[in-house]
């Protein structure tokens, strides 16, 4: 298999299994090798006490990004610690798309930046993801 065939495999496998992101209505839009992009449309039920978009949900929709970059290689990669920053405010209504990429891969540890943005481009968070590789493949693994 190429590597972009070994990616859409793991994705495919990882979203059977998938159930938050699913449930929310996400759309896996693109993945590759270190990469992959989601979207989502906001909800009333995903509305704060301002009326705006509860950041839970921008923080899943990047979460859901990252996971499906870092594991685009036929590896079993688990979240070890991430951040975000909110710069917009989302509206009810709104079509985000996260974009996770790949910074670095060294040994059992990345590094992936997830640029989420509104349906009219504007940049609403950016969130900062460290892998860690741990045993296991989503695909069998043949000799």
């Amino acid at each position: 298999m190429t590597p972009q065939q070994i990616a859409e495999a793991s994705a495919a496998a990882m979203w059977n299994g998938d159930s938050t992101s699913q449930r929310l209505g996400m759309t896996l839009d693109h993945v590759a090798p270190g990469a992959a992009t989601l979207s989502m449309t906001v909800t009333e039920a995903m509305s704060n006490g301002h009326g705006n978009c509860h950041g839970g949900y921008i923080f899943t929709l990047a979460d859901s990004a990252f996971a499906f970059a870092c594991n685009s290689r036929n590896q079993v990669v688990v979240g070890q610690h991430c951040s975000i920053t909110y710069l917009n405010p989302v509206r009810i209504g709104d079509r985000l798309t996260a974009a996770a990429t790949e910074i670095s891969l060294r040994g059992r540890s990345g590094i992936y930046d997830i640029r989420i943005t509104n349906q009219d481009g504007v940049h609403v968070a950016e969130f900062r993801g460290h892998s860690r590789s741990v045993n296991g493949t989503h695909l069998p693994v043949t000799a």
